[in-house]
């Protein structure tokens, strides 16, 4: 058993939510799924509520809570990538199945999980500090998806 994970909520999509990721981000599977004994406030015995699984080396716990909590940007799981394929790879899978669009790297799947997929680039330009800091910084502010290129380029001007 696992001693330490995330648990995220959702309403009864957390095994649909899992297998996704796992197909989705390398170092990720579903480990187990576990059924409810009884009837509870939003669901019935024999329903999933709760999935073990790991997403991207991180391991976590799905809860099928219900309707009752909503997920916000106060939440969010960085992915750090190596370069333009790996960052639109999983720009897109989370976009475009059924995710949305936001600003600066990050996004939001279709059950409402904000997602920051950040360039290491990017990360390293901003550790640095000074000029090459402040450059990346500001031609980040003007993305929605991470333009490597462009950070890059903003780097060395």
């Amino acid at each position: 058993m696992t001693r330490n994970r995330v648990c995220i909520w959702y309403d009864k999509a957390a095994e649909e939510a899992a297998r996704f990721y796992a197909g989705v981000f390398p170092d990720s599977r579903v480990e187990a799924v576990h059924r409810a004994p009884a009837d509870y406030p939003s669901g019935r015995q024999g329903d999933v509520l709760t999935v073990e699984f790991t997403v991207a080396g991180i391991p976590c716990l799905g809860l099928n809570g219900g309707p009752a909590f909503t997920h916000s940007e106060a939440f969010s799981i960085q992915i750090v990538t190596e370069d333009q394929a790996e960052t639109d790879r999983y720009w897109n899978a989370i976009v475009g199945n059924g995710g949305q669009e936001s600003a600066c790297g990050w996004c939001k799947d279709r059950w409402g999980i904000s997602w920051q997929i950040t360039p290491r680039v990017l990360i390293e330009a901003l550790a640095a500090g000074g000029k090459d800091a402040r450059r990346a910084f500001e031609a980040m502010m003007n993305m929605g998806k991470i333009d490597i290129a462009a950070i890059e380029a903003a780097i060395v001007s």
